[in-house]
């Protein structure tokens, strides 16, 4: 298939040119008179900050209160705010103390803030002294125990209730407590717990079962049985364990894991017959067996080695006596939380946070992968694919060829050795490889694998995971499933995940239990809600303003419908969803808005299309002749001139520039112009209106993507920026948009005739594929040679081309559904 190259533009003044002269002739100095809204009326939307009080009505707004979804079929009605008094407030007067109190949590991060394992603490604590007197070489831990035991007389996690987790937390600490004859109360509790609810750990799921339980667990009742410890030994619901351990333990192949790092070195407390004159050597640089204190506090209490003991006394000082499960999770800890902030839509306030937080895992990435703490000698595909997601959304040149080293036979795997797959571990692996360049096929295989593998588990109800238990992973799965990164929308995803993040309520699981308090916490969703109803709210005051526009200005009466109005807000206010940025969503929504009405009407009304055609031919644009032609057009001089409205409003409320606003409404008129000479084509005409035919408004055409693009970089203050996509038809971006939007084109108009075209479709798809991996080449990679666009200019580029993927293939009642928990429906 031959690339499109549109129409060469007309020589335009260098961006460092006066503007005046970007057009033969005159400057056009035109602005329509008698504008139903003035530039003061459109100020009025840009307001930073916004907040809402309740009045009380005999009827509730369901638009506002998204109890029913905006009814956008039939009825022409201007809709208002119904219940809700809209009241402007400078920007950030309640945001700011969260915003504060989060960038101080981010300025904070270092090897990982995490939560305290009683299991580990437990095991450190059984840790003698050194200089072979009697009692523990670390009595806070033994203090930590003392004082953390719950209620009911169990330790564990205090929030969440698992068998597991409280089980073996209990027993790890009765054994040391009663090691070293303390607490005695404590553990006649403990095991008066332990007899009460041993058989639950039959009755609970065991994909919540904490990782290596039938290995560690056992372990504990042989020191138990040492101890002379009244346990229940043979309860029937040990007997699987046993079982289960017996089978874990004869897979295990011995000499492997005494020869190369696996995970099996941070289960070590669970395991016997070992060589530590081997293993010793697989140490971690910081003295830890893969950051585990319980395998280390083991291998010390077995060899002695001082390596061991100051990691241990290291931690143990950090943490005041309690002791994580696992430590440290520096690069997990970094990772997890840009995309906690990034999929809660609020990142944008946190920029230099998240820019060092990348420059960190950019510093520790190797060709090998990573895992969840720096020079870590087990790698994770989990981990590795986290990092190589963000790095190169952000720019860092990262290869694919790091998940090589993940992949076996035809298979994906997250560890070396593993015993069963990680749902989280595809899922993140699913993610990283959509966002991939030409030729990467090991991408391509990792995205086939990952997402046939979640398709399965999601057919069979299995879409639990043994790392974490979350709100709604399931959820979120079936999002990434459906909406892959070239068809997300920021503001649809952050919508979504807002009811799918458990903020603090979410649980990890490794040996134990445990949190991440700066991945789940409640104020990232505080926050994220807060900022996604306050935009909310002057979106819902801009789609009143924009349906009065709409009506009062008769554009219903050339073929538009109002639910087409609102779903081109929408796909506008889903990109551009900034407070700040009221002035590129208006430009966007409103320049999209009247492209399809012209683009309509001239496919119904052959004259008006020969008129337009005829003025675009004459080579004369003064003021005067303008004027002339729209007295001579009756009704359709209403389009033209909503264009010249549009232009001026947009001049006036772009942002400042040195060329000032004259430059910026020349630009304006020349980028519709060359949009109005494309659409009128006679050699474009047949081909590009085919597809539209069926459907009035999906998604925008090649000519419309272009005009967009220079219409939001100019309302952005971005003159240059927009100069050069008018002087630059032949740029490699411009013509793989164009050539997206053709795919997009024929395939709707494929799909809606008949299904034989299956194939044809395929091989459609596969072309979309082909172009979107190199769109993305060259719209990710920071170094960018090749195009002068700036960084929020590919951001818009890409912006309007995934809302051409997400309209494209996006079900309508889904859509509708999107419009109205974006727009209307606030987030409870």
């Amino acid at each position: 298939m031959g690339l499109y190259s549109p129409p060469p533009a007309r020589a335009l003044a260098n961006s460092g040119s006066r503007c005046c002269s970007v057009l033969e002739g005159r400057p056009w100095n035109f602005c329509g008179k008698g504008a139903v809204y003035t530039g003061s009326e459109l100020q009025s939307t840009r307001l930073a900050g916004w907040r809402v009080q309740a009045k009380k009505k005999e009827r509730s707004s369901s638009i506002i209160h998204g109890a029913r979804k905006p009814h956008i079929k039939q009825s022409e009605k201007v809709h208002d705010l119904g219940d809700y008094h809209v009241i402007a407030q400078s920007h950030g007067t309640s945001m700011e103390p969260l915003i504060d109190e989060i960038k101080a949590m981010l300025r904070s991060m270092n090897d990982g803030e995490i939560s305290i394992s009683a299991y580990d603490t437990a095991w450190v604590a059984l840790v003698s002294r050194l200089d072979g007197g009697k009692g523990p070489q670390f009595p806070s831990t033994v203090q930590w125990i003392l004082n953390n035991q719950l209620s009911d007389g169990s330790w564990g996690d205090s929030a969440f209730f698992s068998a597991y987790d409280r089980i073996i937390n209990t027993l790890a600490s009765v054994v040391a407590l009663t090691k070293w004859s303390l607490g005695s109360e404590n553990c006649k509790k403990g095991l008066s717990y332990l007899h009460q609810n041993m058989w639950r750990v039959s009755e609970e799921d065991q994909e919540s079962m904490p990782i290596g339980f039938e290995i560690a667990f056992p372990s504990l009742i042989e020191i138990a049985k040492s101890l002379d410890l009244d346990f229940p030994y043979d309860h029937h619901a040990l007997q699987e364990i046993y079982y289960n351990r017996e089978i874990k333990l004869k897979r295990i192949p011995k000499d492997m894991m005494h020869r190369v790092p696996t995970t099996m070195l941070h289960n070590l407390e669970g395991m016997s017959g070992l060589d530590w004159t081997m293993l010793l050597k697989l140490q971690s640089s910081d003295g830890s067996f893969l950051f585990s204190p319980s395998a280390t506090a083991y291998a010390f209490m077995q060899t002695g080695d001082m390596k061991c003991f100051k990691y241990i006394d290291r931690i143990v000082k950090k943490f005041n006596g309690g002791v994580p499960g696992v430590y440290p999770v520096d690069l997990f800890e970094h990772l997890w939380v840009v995309d906690r902030l990034q999929r809660l839509g609020i990142s944008h306030h946190f920029k230099k946070e998240i820019e060092q937080s990348m420059d960190y895992v950019n510093r520790h990435w190797t060709e090998e992968g990573i895992g969840w703490a720096r020079n870590s000698n087990v790698k994770d595909v989990d981990d590795t694919a986290m990092a190589f997601r963000l790095l190169r959304l952000h720019g860092y040149n990262v290869s694919p060829n790091v998940f090589k080293n993940f992949e076996k036979d035809g298979h994906f795997f997250c560890f070396v050795g593993q015993s069963s797959q990680a749902l989280t571990g595809m899922y993140n692996l699913n993610r990283a490889s959509q966002i991939s360049f030409p030729g990467e096929d090991v991408l391509h295989r990792a995205r086939t694998f990952s997402y046939e593998f979640l398709r399965s588990r999601q057919a069979k109800g299995m879409l639990h995971d043994k790392w974490i238990v979350s709100k709604d992973l399931a959820g979120e799965v079936q999002y990434t499933l459906d909406f892959p990164w070239f068809a997300s929308l920021p503001r649809v995803e952050a919508r979504t995940y807002l009811d799918q993040y458990g903020g603090g309520g979410d649980v990890w699981i490794a040996k134990s239990f445990y949190r991440m308090p700066l991945v789940n916490n409640n104020v990232y969703l505080e926050f994220a809600r807060t900022d996604f109803n306050g935009c909310q709210v002057l979106h819902q005051h801009e789609w009143q303003w924009l349906q009065k526009w709409y009506i009062q200005n008769g554009l219903v009466d050339f073929g538009v419908a109002h639910q087409d109005v609102l779903r081109a807000y929408f796909l506008a206010a889903a990109c551009i969803f900034e407070s700040s940025r009221a002035t590129e969503r208006l430009a966007w929504a409103r320049a999209s808005i009247l492209a399809n009405t012209i683009s309509t009407h001239i496919r119904k009304d052959s004259s008006f299309r020969d008129r337009l055609e005829c003025f675009l031919r004459s080579q004369d644009f003064s003021e005067e002749s303008v004027v002339s032609w729209l007295e001579r057009m009756g009704k359709d001089a209403i389009l033209v001139r909503e264009i010249l409205r549009l232009n001026d409003l947009v001049a006036k409320e772009a942002q400042p520039t040195h060329e000032g606003p004259e430059c910026a409404e020349n630009l304006l008129r020349v980028a519709w112009i060359e949009w109005m000479r494309r659409v009128v084509n006679i050699e474009d005409k047949q081909s590009e209106t085919n597809a539209r035919q069926q459907d009035s408004f999906r998604f925008y055409d090649k000519q419309t993507c272009l005009l967009l693009v220079q219409i939001i970089e100019i309302s952005a203050g971005r003159i240059s920026e927009a100069l050069y996509f008018l002087n630059n038809n032949g740029d490699r971006i411009i013509q793989l948009m164009c050539s997206i939007c053709d795919c997009l084109n024929r395939k709707l108009s494929l799909s809606k005739e008949t299904e034989d075209n299956k194939e044809a479709i395929n091989h459609i798809d596969r072309e979309i594929d082909m172009y979107m991996q190199e769109f993305s080449q060259y719209l990710l990679r920071r170094s960018n040679e090749k195009t002068r666009s700036n960084i929020k200019t590919r951001q818009n580029i890409l912006n309007i081309v995934k809302t051409c993927y997400y309209a494209t293939h996006c079900p309508q009642d889904v859509l509708d559904s999107h419009i109205s928990r974006v727009i209307f429906d606030p987030v409870i």
